[in-house]
């Protein structure tokens, strides 16, 4: 991380820190089968792995979830790539200042929804995409290890190395399993 990068990454931590949506969020443990909504934050890398996104999106809205997903490209254009536009929001640099804190309706729209589940998908430690979980009302949310760990109620032990795919898979397994009643 350069010196840039860092002074960035503090000013946003403290924004984050200051947002009041912090304090007001209500913190409810919730398994996929109680869940009724599911947001998903992801930063795209490629198709093959976008792919895998459209299907887990598939997959819970044939468990009868309503998913939104916002996707953040870094590229000068929207990558082109087919999907549903009920699902899926996209939205890029120009979606917020340099600090990461957004701009875009889009973005701020996702941060207002109170999903049960968040499942945070941010393998480039993309700013907007750490705001966003940071500060999102969402009642319970996933993320990795190797991310700021304040931000969540469920972190699991995948890395980047393992993929998109790994981490899916351990995010179903233990959202299937926790808060069995």
């Amino acid at each position: 991380m350069s010196g840039f990068d860092a002074i960035r990454s503090f000013l946003l931590r403290r924004k984050i820190n200051a947002h009041p949506f912090r304090l007001q969020r209500a913190k409810r443990i919730c398994n996929m089968e109680q869940a009724v909504t599911v947001g998903i934050l992801y930063s795209f890398r490629d198709r093959e792995e976008f792919e895998l996104i459209r299907k887990y999106v598939s997959y819970l809205r044939e468990m009868k979830k309503k998913v939104k997903c916002l996707v953040y490209y870094e590229t000068k254009q929207e990558p082109y790539v087919s999907y549903s536009k009920i699902d899926f929001d996209f939205v890029g640099k120009k979606s917020h200042a340099p600090t990461g804190v957004p701009t875009d309706h889009l973005i701020t729209n996702f941060i207002e929804e109170e999903f049960d589940i968040l499942i945070d998908i941010n393998f480039t430690s993309a700013l907007v995409l750490t705001y966003t979980t940071a500060v999102s009302r969402a009642n319970f949310k996933v993320g990795r290890t190797d991310q700021y760990q304040d931000d969540y109620d469920l972190l699991l032990a995948t890395t980047k190395d393992n993929g998109v795919k790994a981490f899916l898979r351990e995010t179903d397994t233990y959202l299937q399993m926790i808060n069995k009643s």
